[in-house]
């Protein structure tokens, strides 16, 4: 056995440890240990993928994107490495590669697919050297970790200037920042949305890049669709969207249940029924059908593979318990919340919330980005408000200010407390609102009770 296999070996057995402990970082650990064994180990496992590596990144969705990749690579019979359990870190990708790796250095699987976190893409990227990376958007996501926009945006254009000159480059669109990314490459695919009936009436507060990258000027919207994505130009030094290779159009938005679309594509058009809700997995599935076509998929196969996405966790998925139907909704920052909330507007009955506020490192220490959100979407809509969490008080102050009836508000701190009153006073449908640390807090509750199989945690802070 190579010096590679006995380090492989010896990661493999401390993650095993972890787990028959009980103990948290199952997902991450060996992958940590792996890299602190052997430090090309990324390098090493991806080098023997057959089919090379592709990488997802973005604020928001990226957990989503790649379990929409996934579900069309797979249909399509492409055998995936993949860190589905959403650690993607650089020890969570060593993680999947180390689950994946036997005899050394060969690899079970054909294709890398891999979800990096906003601040590990320059890191891990020259390791894996992918076939294809997509990058989805950028918002203003934990300040105190991540600091402005342009930060993130500046690493990102020297990741993308380090790819191979084969490499596919799939960008969006409509996000401003993401788009400029491309302006130095010959080869991009573009994507973006083209139907005028799903646009705003105007700009929402929390929206983030409003000026142009290369002169500094502020953009001019001709539509705006989700924050700061949209149709737009700059007047001083004539910077426009890209016309989008892959588009949606005809969008219709079926309130949490789902969304349908037709997907226009340089291959051909198809009608795209996702059993995901909102325009951000619209947005979700045509970064998804991009990439799969940059790796070679047809437009059928990209149509099969949406139309059958189970939900990633916390990202819309659904379970019965005690017979209500709770749906957990992933909230993080202003832009995601505010998409989440246009959602929910379009339920036809009144709406029974668990909503949980943490300050964890994870979700970012300053919460004041709730008073950025468009809370004041629920008011009249609300029958009843949970407020969990660390910050459950801060959370009900904001939702009082939005205009929700102090009397449908209840503060209840404690996660296990907080959900059997909410479930208790539900009209047969509960819909969760967490924050990260929040959402893994209440995957861990649903497990002892039951109703989830165990999640193993990840990287702190990782999985979005």
């Amino acid at each position: 056995m190579s010096l590679l296999g006995t380090k492989i070996l010896a990661a493999r057995a401390v993650g095993e440890l972890a787990r028959r402990a009980g103990r948290g970082g199952g997902t991450s650990l060996p992958g940590k240990l792996l890299l602190q064994l052997e430090p090309n180990a990324i390098a090493r496992l991806a080098a023997r993928l057959r089919r090379g590596s592709a990488v997802i990144s973005a604020t928001n969705g990226k957990t989503t994107t790649a379990a929409m990749t996934a579900s069309v690579l797979e249909h399509a019979g492409v055998s995936l490495v993949h860190n589905r359990a959403g650690a993607n870190m650089a020890g969570g990708v060593a993680s999947s590669l180390l689950a994946a790796a036997h005899g050394g250095e060969a690899i079970d699987g054909e294709l890398g697919l891999f979800e990096l976190d906003e601040f590990w893409l320059e890191r891990v990227v020259p390791q894996l050297d992918p076939r294809a990376l997509l990058l989805g958007n950028l918002f203003r996501d934990q300040l105190d970790r991540y600091g402005e926009l342009e930060t993130i945006a500046d690493r990102w254009a020297a990741t993308v200037g380090s790819l191979g000159a084969a490499a596919g480059l799939v960008l969006n669109a409509d996000d401003p920042l993401i788009a400029d990314l491309g302006r130095a490459r010959r080869e991009v695919t573009y994507f973006g949305i083209e139907d005028p009936s799903v646009a705003m009436a105007e700009m929402q507060h929390a929206s983030d890049s409003k000026h142009c990258r290369r002169c500094g000027a502020a953009y001019s919207y001709e539509a705006i669709y989700l924050g700061h994505l949209g149709r737009y130009h700059c007047r001083s030094c004539g910077q426009r969207r890209p016309e989008p290779t892959v588009a949606a159009e005809r969008i219709e938005l079926h309130g949490t249940r789902g969304a349908s679309f037709e997907l226009r594509t340089p291959a051909g058009r198809s009608p795209i029924s996702l059993p995901l809700p909102g325009l951000y997995n619209v947005y979700n599935a045509l970064g998804a059908a991009s990439l799969c076509m940059a790796l070679g998929c047809s437009v059928q196969a990209v149509a099969s593979g949406l139309e059958r996405v189970p939900a990633a966790f916390g990202r819309a998925e659904t379970i019965n318990l005690s017979g209500v139907e709770l749906s957990i909704l992933l909230i993080k920052n202003p832009a995601g919340a505010n998409e989440v909330l246009r959602t929910l507007a379009l339920e036809r009955d009144e709406l029974d919330l668990l909503a949980i506020l943490n300050d964890r490192t994870a979700d970012g220490r300053d919460v004041s980005w709730i008073w950025d959100a468009d809370f004041e979407i629920l008011a009249g809509r609300a029958r009843r408000v949970t407020c969990a969490g660390s910050r459950a008080a801060e959370l009900a102050l904001r939702l009082k200010y939005a205009g929700v009836d102090g009397d449908r508000l209840h503060v209840v701190r404690q996660l296990p407390e907080a959900l059997d009153q909410a479930l208790g006073a539900a009209n047969g449908r509960l819909f969760a609102l967490p924050t990260y640390t929040a959402l893994l807090e209440l995957r861990d509750e649903l497990a002892t009770r039951g109703a989830v199989a165990q999640f193993w945690v990840t990287e702190v802070g990782s999985a979005r």
